[in-house]
Formats: C-alpha cells, sequence, structure tokens
C-alpha cells in the first residue's frame, strides 16, 4: 500500500513538472516571437458627435510619428509604447480620451475621442476661445468653425477668480440647454454678458431683447419664454414687445414700444397669462406662478397651444439667417432696444468676429 502511494505521488509530481516545463517553454517562445514581431499596419479612428472634426487622421499620425521618431508601420511591437502614446493624444486641447491597441494581426488600432465645443465666448477685449462640456477652455480652429450658441462681453481677467468660474459655469448650462433645443438654436443669435453677469439674449427672429438673469433654472425661463412666444408675439408680432423679462421664479415681464416698465395691463389680459402659465407648472416644475401684466389686450385661448407651437416649430426649421454663427462674422442684429424703434436699415452687429488670416 505504502509504495503504491508514494509511485503514484512521484508520478503525479513528473506529470505537474512536465506541465509546467512546458508552458514555460511555450511563454518563452510566445515571448520570443513578440520581440521579433512587426507592427503591420495602423487604423485611426476619430468619435464626435457632431462629425466636425477639429483634429483628423493626418494630425494625429503627425503626433504619433514625431513622439516615436518613425512611422508605426513596420516597427517592433516592443518599441511602441502605448500607453505612452495615449498620454500624448490626451495631452491635445482637441483631445478628450485615446486609446491603442493590437489585435492578431499586429494591427495597431488608435481610438480618438474628440472634445466637442457647446459654446463659443468674446471678451471685452474681443479675443474669443470655445468651451467643452467639462467647461475646458479650447482655441479656434483653422479647420473649421462650430455652430454653437455664442457669448459676448465675457470678462478677461489675469487672474482667474471665483466669481469668473460660476459665470462660465453658467455659460455651459445655457449653451447646453440651447443646443438641446432646435428651436433655440434658431432664435439664439447670441447672448450678451452684462456687468453684473446676467444674460441678455438678442434673437434671430424679432425685434426685442429678452432678459434671461443668470444660469439658475435656465429650463424654466425658456419655457416661460415659449409661452409668451407662443400666445401673444405670435399674435402680436415679434416686434411688439422691446424688451421680456423671464428672469424671475413664475413671471414674464414685458414692456410694450412707447411705454414705461411699469405700466399696467387689463385684468382680464393678466388673467389669461395666469392661466397659461399654470398650465405649464407640470413642465416646468414651478412651485407658483404670478405674472407682472403686460400692457395689451389680446385675445388668447388656452386651447391654440398645439396650433402655435407648429406654427413656432416651422419657422425654427427656417431661421432668417442660416450662416449665423460663421467663422468669420457674427449675425448682424439689432442693437439693445430699450426703448428704442429701429427701423430694418438701422441694424447694426451686436458684435463682430475678427477675421483671421486665411
Amino acid at each position: 500500500m505504502n509504495t503504491k502511494a508514494t509511485i503514484r505521488k512521484i508520478l503525479f509530481a513528473i506529470l505537474w513538472i512536465s506541465i509546467g516545463g512546458g508552458m514555460l517553454t511555450l511563454l518563452i517562445a510566445a515571448i520570443g516571437k513578440k520581440n521579433k514581431e512587426l507592427c503591420s499596419d495602423f487604423t485611426i479612428t476619430i468619435n464626435g458627435a457632431s462629425n466636425n472634426f477639429f483634429i483628423d487622421e493626418k494630425d494625429i499620425t503627425r503626433l504619433i510619428t514625431t513622439a516615436t521618431g518613425a512611422d508605426l508601420k513596420g516597427r517592433k511591437l516592443t518599441e511602441i509604447n502605448l500607453r505612452q502614446l495615449e498620454e500624448l493624444l490626451k495631452d491635445n486641447v482637441w483631445i478628450r480620451n485615446a486609446e491603442m491597441w493590437f489585435d492578431i494581426r499586429n494591427v495597431l488600432h488608435v481610438a480618438v475621442d474628440e472634445r466637442e465645443p457647446v459654446a463659443r465666448i468674446f471678451t471685452k477685449t474681443n479675443n474669443s476661445f470655445y468651451i467643452d462640456s467639462n467647461e475646458k477652455r479650447m482655441p479656434l480652429s483653422d479647420k473649421m468653425s462650430a455652430r454653437v450658441p455664442v457669448f459676448t462681453n465675457f470678462p478677461e481677467n489675469k487672474m482667474w477668480t471665483a466669481k469668473d468660474s460660476i459665470l462660465l459655469h453658467d455659460v455651459k448650462k445655457t449653451a447646453v440647454y440651447i443646443m438641446s433645443d432646435s428651436f433655440w438654436m434658431s432664435q439664439a443669435a447670441q447672448i450678451d454678458i452684462t456687468p453684473e453677469g446676467n444674460f441678455e439674449m438678442i434673437p434671430e427672429v424679432g425685434n426685442h431683447l429678452v432678459k434671461l438673469g443668470n444660469g439658475l433654472d435656465i429650463e424654466k425661463k425658456f419655457a416661460r419664454l415659449m409661452i409668451f412666444y407662443k400666445q401673444v408675439l405670435n399674435k402680436t408680432g415679434f416686434d411688439s414687445y422691446p424688451i421680456l423679462d423671464v428672469q424671475y421664479a413664475g413671471q414674464i415681464i414685458a414692456t410694450k414700444k412707447g411705454t414705461g416698465k411699469n405700466s399696467v395691463d387689463s385684468v382680464q389680459f393678466r388673467m389669461n397669462i395666469e392661466k397659461l402659465l399654470k398650465q405649464a407648472q407640470e413642465m416646468q416644475n414651478d412651485t407658483s406662478v404670478s405674472v407682472t401684466p403686460i400692457i395689451e389686450k389680446p385675445k388668447i385661448k388656452i386651447d391654440s397651444v398645439e396650433s402655435t407651437t407648429k406654427s413656432l416649430r416651422a419657422t425654427s426649421t427656417q431661421p432668417t439667417n442660416p450662416n449665423t454663427l460663421k467663422a468669420k462674422s457674427l449675425p448682424q442684429k439689432n442693437a439693445r432696444l430699450q426703448g428704442q424703434e429701429n427701423k430694418p436699415n438701422d441694424k447694426q452687429p451686436k458684435a463682430v468676429m475678427p477675421k483671421r488670416n486665411q
């Protein structure tokens, strides 16, 4: 019994030693083969939702070639440091993330996620830059200009302050919301930043100014503005009220041409607007709704929401100026409309994008 058990243990040990030796031999052989294998080819993929790439395959190839000192194709796999190259690509201002790997045929795959601008900002000194959804600043590109909301009069301080960071966050929030809605993307020609850090929207259609306040509850502010567009301006015309103020919770403050800001409207019109705002309460998630009177007495029907919405959506698909945000110039828009009645030929650009050398 003891002799048979001993023999079994010896055979078992020999078996495992043989298996281990075989695996070690295969591993050494594989390592040796790997050291001799060459990169057969490489492919580059650039991901971006808009497909408006500010960096192309030639740029990425140039970055990699400069870092490695030679073409990747034909290089030994052991000479290509993938992690180092990934970090190199991530350092590029237009690249958010990069991943690299070899497949079984020794083809190097380079996958790049491009940073996507959400807003273009002009400073008080007329310098310009983009920001992405992470509020990272990005320079302009000679390749193309992104169609994004435009903000003007951003402060340009030598030292970046906490107030600037808060303002930039509000800019990003407002820009992201505008880009999410095709109507507002067509209607918002540009947004001016006041010295107090509030936003004033210059519309593409209509001779009026919209005061938005800061970026807090920006969705609710645009929802209130849409109600006013659908139920008032769609009937009276987009030039009837030079100033629309939606920055205060549950309120729409409007000023009619030739009147003061505190003019009082009829009780019936006030009641009609209050009903409309309460009807939109679920969409806005407002807890209370009140309206500052507006000096006009148009007839408003609550059941006309659907028809006026279709009318406005049709307008949004055909903006007056389809080239609103071309790289070389901002849209030609009216001056501030506080108490002024400008004729069409008196419109002046709110901001002008500096021309770049071709």
